[in-house]
């Protein structure tokens, strides 16, 4: 699905999205990654919902957003509080969700100027 350009040009933006990936400001990524507004896409080492550890969340963790947006795959999935207890534990909300919502969702919070994070999970099996 394309999505419309706004005013967030200068940030990061999810621009497009499919079951195989993602755009961010039309750069396209097929692996999973955390996307934050005022930092370049990074690669996130998961290659799969089941293979989810705790320590996969340091990194969200050390820059401390408001709300991760956690885009489980094609389907929406619901991770073990033990995973985020870290985030939690630190008032750091995680919302799951499929990863066209976890797009969607990311680029309104994002928008309104939110400190988000949107971490994508696209399993490699």
């Amino acid at each position: 699905m394309k999505l419309h350009s706004t005013p967030t040009q200068h940030y990061q933006t999810v621009t497009a999205y499919d079951e195989q990936g993602v755009e961010i400001n039309a750069r396209r990524f097929s692996y999973s990654l955390i996307v934050m507004p005022e930092t370049p896409p990074q690669e996130w080492q998961v290659v799969s919902f089941d293979a989810l550890r705790a320590e996969d969340f340091s990194r969200l963790d050390e820059v401390s957003p408001d709300v991760v947006i956690l885009g489980t795959g094609r389907r929406q999935r619901f991770i073990h509080p033990r995973l985020i207890a870290a985030l939690t534990s630190r008032r750091i909300g995680v919302e799951c969700m499929d990863n066209p919502a976890a797009c969607r969702t990311y680029n309104i919070l994002m928008g309104e100027g939110r400190k988000v994070a949107l971490a994508l999970i696209f399993d490699e099996t």
